[in-house]
């Protein structure tokens, strides 16, 4: 006999932004009963791909926590209606920062793909989602955690600087700071952090986002087309120097970390870098 698997404790619902536009929010509540000042919270981008890695991570961890130091928490994922793991014209034109531009379709006679909508999923967690949570499970506003791999780290990078007090932490895993011409980095120059509320910054990336090809990509087809990728994109290099950048003390004098992932490529780095973010979303000392 055999019968669907379930998370224990996850829960899936639809919601709507303003324009009648659909994104999937995938819920995981703890078991027993919230803490008195609510439960900790990561929120995620790529749902669908990433939901159940966090899940099984957090309750791998959070069973023994004499050995992890990680506690319980909330996760919320959010995604699409859909059974993929990506939508990727939806993530492009919501996970990418503004002014955005237009791109050929990712298939024969297919849409455009748009970029630039990122305030607009922004202003939809704050505005939409994040209150929906507190209508399903007490959440403690002073511990609220973003984590986004690729364009998803890009996002939360953008999100950090444009309003910097939604989350206290930001956990951006292989972010493509280089899109668009880096602009991004202009977002970042004008960022205006009150030092009261001083978010924690930890970014990341895989070992062969440098310029050298994972070993078995050397030998495939297409190589010098993924090498000239690595070396226009920089994964690594601007990571780290946006690390050390914003923790500058005559600068935005945050608290930054970053983090090679050994013998990660860029798709390889989620499932490591999702076990570091319960790590760092669910600390408990």
């Amino acid at each position: 006999m055999s019968r669907a698997y379930t998370l224990q404790g996850a829960s899936v619902h639809d919601i709507e932004d303003e324009t009648g536009a659909v994104r999937r929010l995938l819920l995981f509540v703890p078991p027993g009963e919230a803490p008195a000042e609510g439960w900790p919270l990561l929120a995620m981008t790529d749902g669908n791909a990433c939901f159940g890695t966090a899940v099984d991570a957090l309750r791998a961890q959070a069973h023994y926590p004499k050995g992890t130091n990680v506690g319980w928490g909330v996760i919320a994922a959010l995604g699409y209606p859909t059974d993929e793991a990506y939508d990727p014209l939806r993530r492009s034109w919501d996970l990418s920062p503004p002014p955005g531009t237009t791109y050929p379709p990712f298939t024969p006679n297919g849409p455009d793909v748009r970029t630039g909508g990122a305030d607009d999923f922004r202003d939809f967690i704050e505005s939409r989602v994040l209150p929906f949570i507190a209508t399903q499970v007490p959440i403690d506003p002073t511990r609220r955690a973003l984590f986004g791999h690729s364009f998803g780290g890009l996002f939360a990078l953008h999100t950090l600087f444009t309003r910097p007090s939604l989350f206290q932490t930001i956990i951006a895993a292989s972010p493509t700071i280089y899109w668009e011409d880096c602009g991004l980095l202009a977002t970042e120059a004008r960022a205006d952090f009150d030092m009261a509320i001083r978010p924690s910054v930890h970014l990341s990336a895989g070992e062969h986002e440098g310029d050298r090809l994972a070993p078995f990509q050397e030998t495939q087809d297409d190589a010098m087309e993924r090498l000239e990728k690595l070396r226009k994109a920089r994964t690594i290099l601007y990571a780290q120097e946006m690390a050390a950048r914003l923790a500058r003390p005559e600068g935005a004098n945050l608290h930054t970390s970053f983090e090679l992932f050994a013998g990660e490529t860029h798709m390889g780095v989620p499932t490591p870098a999702l076990g570091r973010a319960i790590q760092i979303a669910f600390k408990l000392k």
